[in-house]
Protein backbone atom coordinates (compact mmCIF):
# COMPACT_ATOMS: atom_id res chain seq x y z
CA UNK A 1 0.00 0.00 0.00
CA UNK A 2 2.78 2.12 -0.48
CA UNK A 3 1.90 5.24 -2.51
CA UNK A 4 2.31 8.76 -3.31
CA UNK A 5 -0.05 11.46 -4.75
CA UNK A 6 0.55 15.38 -5.26
CA UNK A 7 -2.39 17.67 -7.02
CA UNK A 8 -1.61 21.70 -7.18
CA UNK A 9 -4.35 24.55 -7.61
CA UNK A 10 -3.67 28.35 -8.69
CA UNK A 11 -5.50 31.03 -9.45
CA UNK A 12 -5.67 34.72 -8.94
CA UNK A 13 -6.70 34.37 -5.70
CA UNK A 14 -5.43 31.35 -4.05
CA UNK A 15 -2.29 28.42 -4.33
CA UNK A 16 -2.94 25.13 -2.97
CA UNK A 17 -0.92 21.79 -2.40
CA UNK A 18 -2.00 18.67 -1.41
CA UNK A 19 0.65 15.92 -1.19
CA UNK A 20 -0.80 12.39 0.11
CA UNK A 21 1.94 9.46 1.01
CA UNK A 22 0.78 6.10 2.02
CA UNK A 23 2.77 2.85 3.93
CA UNK A 24 1.36 -0.55 4.97
CA UNK A 25 -1.07 -0.25 8.07
CA UNK A 26 -3.91 -2.98 8.55
CA UNK A 27 -6.37 0.06 9.28
CA UNK A 28 -6.29 3.56 8.54
CA UNK A 29 -4.53 5.58 10.04
CA UNK A 30 -4.38 8.72 8.66
CA UNK A 31 -2.65 11.99 9.53
CA UNK A 32 -3.63 15.34 8.12
CA UNK A 33 -1.40 18.68 8.05
CA UNK A 34 -4.00 21.33 7.16
CA UNK A 35 -3.82 25.20 8.09
CA UNK A 36 -5.98 26.42 10.65
CA UNK A 37 -8.65 27.87 8.28
CA UNK A 38 -9.61 24.48 7.31
CA UNK A 39 -9.62 23.01 10.74
CA UNK A 40 -13.79 22.97 10.49
CA UNK A 41 -13.08 20.42 7.53
CA UNK A 42 -11.18 17.80 9.19
CA UNK A 43 -13.91 15.35 9.48
CA UNK A 44 -15.36 16.26 5.86
CA UNK A 45 -11.15 15.52 4.88
CA UNK A 46 -11.38 12.16 6.52
CA UNK A 47 -14.44 10.67 4.99
CA UNK A 48 -12.89 12.00 1.39
CA UNK A 49 -10.03 10.16 2.50
CA UNK A 50 -11.57 7.08 3.61
CA UNK A 51 -13.91 6.93 0.00
CA UNK A 52 -10.90 6.52 -1.85
CA UNK A 53 -8.27 4.77 -0.10
CA UNK A 54 -9.43 1.52 2.30
CA UNK A 55 -6.75 0.96 4.36
CA UNK A 56 -2.45 2.16 5.20
CA UNK A 57 -0.94 4.70 6.76
CA UNK A 58 -2.04 8.04 5.42
CA UNK A 59 -0.04 11.26 5.84
CA UNK A 60 -2.20 14.17 4.04
CA UNK A 61 -0.34 17.21 3.51
CA UNK A 62 -2.53 20.64 2.58
CA UNK A 63 -0.41 23.77 1.97
CA UNK A 64 -2.05 27.12 1.75
CA UNK A 65 -1.16 30.41 0.54
CA UNK A 66 -3.86 33.55 -0.28
CA UNK A 67 -2.45 36.00 -2.56
CA UNK A 68 -4.90 38.39 -1.57
CA UNK A 69 -4.10 41.62 0.70
CA UNK A 70 -4.53 40.18 4.21
CA UNK A 71 -5.11 42.32 7.14
CA UNK A 72 -2.31 41.76 10.06
CA UNK A 73 -2.39 38.13 12.00
CA UNK A 74 -2.34 40.52 15.21
CA UNK A 75 -4.10 43.64 16.51
CA UNK A 76 -2.74 46.92 17.79
CA UNK A 77 -4.35 48.85 20.43
CA UNK A 78 -2.77 52.20 19.43
CA UNK A 79 -4.60 54.01 22.29
CA UNK A 80 -3.48 51.84 25.13
CA UNK A 81 -0.04 52.25 23.20
CA UNK A 82 0.18 56.24 23.27
CA UNK A 83 -1.34 55.76 27.33
CA UNK A 84 1.74 53.51 28.18
CA UNK A 85 4.49 55.89 26.20
CA UNK A 86 3.41 58.78 27.33
CA UNK A 87 3.55 56.92 31.15
CA UNK A 88 7.04 56.01 30.72
CA UNK A 89 8.17 58.78 29.01
CA UNK A 90 6.89 60.61 32.51
CA UNK A 91 8.26 58.75 34.51
CA UNK A 92 11.85 58.56 32.89
CA UNK A 93 11.82 62.41 32.95
CA UNK A 94 10.98 62.44 36.97
CA UNK A 95 13.84 59.91 36.85
CA UNK A 96 15.96 62.44 34.94
CA UNK A 97 16.83 59.46 32.82
CA UNK A 98 17.36 59.05 29.52
CA UNK A 99 18.32 55.42 29.24
CA UNK A 100 15.80 53.22 27.49
CA UNK A 101 13.84 52.21 24.85
CA UNK A 102 10.20 53.55 25.76
CA UNK A 103 8.67 52.70 22.19
CA UNK A 104 9.51 48.88 22.56
CA UNK A 105 8.63 49.07 26.60
CA UNK A 106 5.05 50.47 25.17
CA UNK A 107 4.99 48.01 22.52
CA UNK A 108 5.24 44.87 24.61
CA UNK A 109 2.98 46.02 28.12
CA UNK A 110 0.00 43.98 28.56
CA UNK A 111 -2.95 44.03 26.15
CA UNK A 112 -1.48 46.03 23.41
CA UNK A 113 -0.93 43.07 21.10
CA UNK A 114 -3.48 40.41 20.55
CA UNK A 115 -3.56 38.01 18.31
CA UNK A 116 -6.45 37.35 15.99
CA UNK A 117 -7.78 34.15 15.45
CA UNK A 118 -7.84 33.07 11.47
CA UNK A 119 -10.95 33.27 9.94
CA UNK A 120 -12.43 30.19 8.78
CA UNK A 121 -12.29 29.09 5.14
CA UNK A 122 -15.13 30.82 2.77
CA UNK A 123 -17.09 28.19 0.78
CA UNK A 124 -15.03 28.79 -2.79
CA UNK A 125 -12.19 27.89 -1.16
CA UNK A 126 -13.52 24.56 0.15
CA UNK A 127 -14.82 23.66 -2.58
CA UNK A 128 -11.76 24.36 -4.38
CA UNK A 129 -9.61 22.42 -1.68
CA UNK A 130 -11.85 19.19 -2.00
CA UNK A 131 -11.23 18.59 -6.09
CA UNK A 132 -7.78 19.27 -5.45
CA UNK A 133 -7.74 16.73 -2.72
CA UNK A 134 -9.71 14.11 -4.35
CA UNK A 135 -7.02 14.20 -7.22
CA UNK A 136 -4.15 13.82 -5.14
CA UNK A 137 -5.97 10.71 -3.50
CA UNK A 138 -6.57 9.66 -7.24
CA UNK A 139 -3.26 9.57 -8.28
CA UNK A 140 -1.57 8.39 -4.73
CA UNK A 141 -4.67 5.17 -5.26
CA UNK A 142 -3.29 4.66 -9.07
CA UNK A 143 0.03 4.62 -7.77
CA UNK A 144 -0.74 2.21 -5.46
CA UNK A 145 -2.81 0.01 -8.20
CA UNK A 146 0.27 0.41 -10.20
CA UNK A 147 2.55 -0.95 -7.27
CA UNK A 148 0.06 -3.63 -7.04
CA UNK A 149 0.50 -5.34 -10.52
CA UNK A 150 4.15 -5.34 -9.70
CA UNK A 151 3.54 -7.07 -6.43
CA UNK A 152 1.36 -10.03 -8.19
CA UNK A 153 3.99 -10.89 -10.42
CA UNK A 154 6.46 -11.65 -7.50
CA UNK A 155 3.73 -13.49 -5.77
CA UNK A 156 3.08 -15.55 -8.93
CA UNK A 157 6.87 -16.19 -8.66
CA UNK A 158 7.33 -17.16 -5.29
CA UNK A 159 4.10 -19.77 -5.58
CA UNK A 160 5.69 -21.03 -8.56
CA UNK A 161 8.76 -21.99 -6.55
CA UNK A 162 6.51 -22.86 -3.59
CA UNK A 163 4.89 -25.30 -6.33
CA UNK A 164 8.22 -26.78 -7.90
CA UNK A 165 9.77 -27.77 -4.06
CA UNK A 166 6.01 -29.87 -3.60
CA UNK A 167 6.54 -31.28 -6.98
CA UNK A 168 9.81 -32.34 -5.76
CA UNK A 169 8.55 -34.04 -2.55
CA UNK A 170 5.86 -35.94 -4.46
CA UNK A 171 8.70 -37.33 -6.33
CA UNK A 172 11.03 -37.86 -3.41
CA UNK A 173 8.08 -39.38 -1.10
CA UNK A 174 7.90 -42.96 -2.72
CA UNK A 175 11.50 -43.11 -2.41
CA UNK A 176 11.50 -42.54 1.03
CA UNK A 177 8.73 -45.07 2.33
CA UNK A 178 10.76 -47.76 0.46
CA UNK A 179 13.52 -47.01 2.09
CA UNK A 180 12.17 -46.71 5.67
CA UNK A 181 10.72 -50.17 4.76
CA UNK A 182 13.75 -51.21 3.23
CA UNK A 183 15.68 -50.52 6.58
CA UNK A 184 13.47 -51.70 8.80
CA UNK A 185 13.16 -55.20 7.16
CA UNK A 186 16.98 -55.32 7.36
CA UNK A 187 17.49 -54.49 11.08
CA UNK A 188 14.48 -56.83 12.41
CA UNK A 189 14.81 -59.44 10.23
CA UNK A 190 17.64 -61.62 12.16
CA UNK A 191 15.85 -60.64 15.69
CA UNK A 192 12.76 -61.69 14.25
CA UNK A 193 13.90 -65.26 13.17
CA UNK A 194 15.25 -65.34 17.03
CA UNK A 195 12.56 -64.06 18.79
CA UNK A 196 8.96 -65.28 19.40
CA UNK A 197 6.44 -62.41 18.76
CA UNK A 198 2.89 -61.79 18.20
CA UNK A 199 3.29 -61.34 14.14
CA UNK A 200 -0.76 -58.98 14.43
CA UNK A 201 0.93 -56.69 16.94
CA UNK A 202 4.21 -55.86 14.76
CA UNK A 203 2.14 -55.85 12.14
CA UNK A 204 -0.36 -52.94 13.77
CA UNK A 205 2.48 -51.21 15.25
CA UNK A 206 4.02 -50.97 11.84
CA UNK A 207 0.98 -49.54 10.12
CA UNK A 208 0.68 -47.04 12.93
CA UNK A 209 4.62 -46.21 12.36
CA UNK A 210 3.82 -45.94 8.31
CA UNK A 211 0.57 -43.40 9.24
CA UNK A 212 2.82 -41.06 11.44
CA UNK A 213 5.12 -40.80 8.82
CA UNK A 214 3.04 -40.63 6.06
CA UNK A 215 2.54 -36.72 4.17
CA UNK A 216 -0.17 -37.79 1.65
CA UNK A 217 -2.98 -35.64 3.79
CA UNK A 218 -0.15 -32.59 4.18
CA UNK A 219 0.47 -32.68 0.49
CA UNK A 220 -3.35 -32.96 -0.80
CA UNK A 221 -4.26 -29.96 1.52
CA UNK A 222 -1.04 -27.87 0.91
CA UNK A 223 -2.29 -27.77 -3.21
CA UNK A 224 -5.65 -27.08 -2.34
CA UNK A 225 -4.28 -23.95 -0.05
CA UNK A 226 -2.19 -23.24 -3.25
CA UNK A 227 -4.77 -23.10 -5.36
CA UNK A 228 -6.86 -21.27 -3.34
CA UNK A 229 -4.45 -18.47 -2.58
CA UNK A 230 -3.80 -18.05 -6.75
CA UNK A 231 -8.05 -17.78 -6.85
CA UNK A 232 -7.99 -15.02 -4.90
CA UNK A 233 -4.88 -13.15 -6.13
CA UNK A 234 -6.01 -12.63 -8.76
CA UNK A 235 -9.45 -11.42 -7.56
CA UNK A 236 -10.21 -7.66 -7.98
CA UNK A 237 -10.92 -6.45 -4.43
CA UNK A 238 -10.25 -6.33 -0.90
CA UNK A 239 -7.89 -9.71 -0.40
CA UNK A 240 -5.67 -9.00 1.63
CA UNK A 241 -6.30 -10.75 5.02
CA UNK A 242 -7.57 -13.15 3.17
CA UNK A 243 -4.58 -14.12 1.68
CA UNK A 244 -2.52 -13.58 5.08
CA UNK A 245 -5.13 -15.99 6.31
CA UNK A 246 -4.44 -18.31 3.50
CA UNK A 247 -0.47 -17.95 3.89
CA UNK A 248 -0.79 -18.79 7.53
CA UNK A 249 -2.43 -22.60 6.57
CA UNK A 250 0.39 -22.81 3.95
CA UNK A 251 2.79 -22.59 6.53
CA UNK A 252 0.95 -25.13 8.68
CA UNK A 253 0.83 -27.40 6.20
CA UNK A 254 4.52 -27.47 5.01
CA UNK A 255 6.03 -27.34 8.81
CA UNK A 256 4.13 -30.45 9.13
CA UNK A 257 5.53 -32.03 6.10
CA UNK A 258 9.01 -31.37 7.12
CA UNK A 259 8.42 -32.64 10.43
CA UNK A 260 7.06 -35.51 9.36
CA UNK A 261 9.02 -36.78 6.77
CA UNK A 262 12.14 -36.35 9.01
CA UNK A 263 14.15 -37.13 5.53
CA UNK A 264 17.04 -34.67 4.76
CA UNK A 265 16.22 -34.43 0.80
CA UNK A 266 12.99 -33.25 1.86
CA UNK A 267 13.63 -31.23 4.30
CA UNK A 268 15.75 -29.01 1.34
CA UNK A 269 12.79 -28.36 -0.11
CA UNK A 270 10.68 -27.52 2.58
CA UNK A 271 13.55 -24.52 3.75
CA UNK A 272 13.16 -23.23 0.60
CA UNK A 273 9.51 -23.02 0.38
CA UNK A 274 9.00 -21.87 3.23
CA UNK A 275 11.74 -18.82 2.55
CA UNK A 276 9.46 -18.15 -0.14
CA UNK A 277 5.84 -17.90 1.96
CA UNK A 278 7.57 -15.67 4.36
CA UNK A 279 8.36 -13.20 1.10
CA UNK A 280 4.84 -13.95 0.52
CA UNK A 281 3.59 -13.40 4.37
CA UNK A 282 5.61 -9.79 4.34
CA UNK A 283 4.13 -8.73 1.00
CA UNK A 284 0.65 -9.60 1.93
CA UNK A 285 0.38 -6.90 4.36
CA UNK A 286 0.57 -4.33 0.91
CA UNK A 287 -2.19 -6.15 -0.27
CA UNK A 288 -6.06 -4.39 -0.17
Amino acid sequence: MTGFGLATFEDDNLNLVVEVKTLNSKFLDLSIRAPKQFSDKELDIRNIVSSILDRGKVNLSIEYSSKKVQELPVGINEDLFLDYFKKYQSLMNRAGTESGDIFKLALQSPNVITNLSEKNSDVEEWEVLKETIIKALKKCDSFRKDEGIVLEGKFLDNLSVIVSGLEEIKKVDPVRKNRIRDRIRNNFNDWLEENSFDKNRFEQELIYYFEKIDITEEIVRLETHLDYFKKNLLEDNNQGKKLGFISQEIGREINTIGSKANDAQIQKHVVIMKDELEKIKEQSLNIL
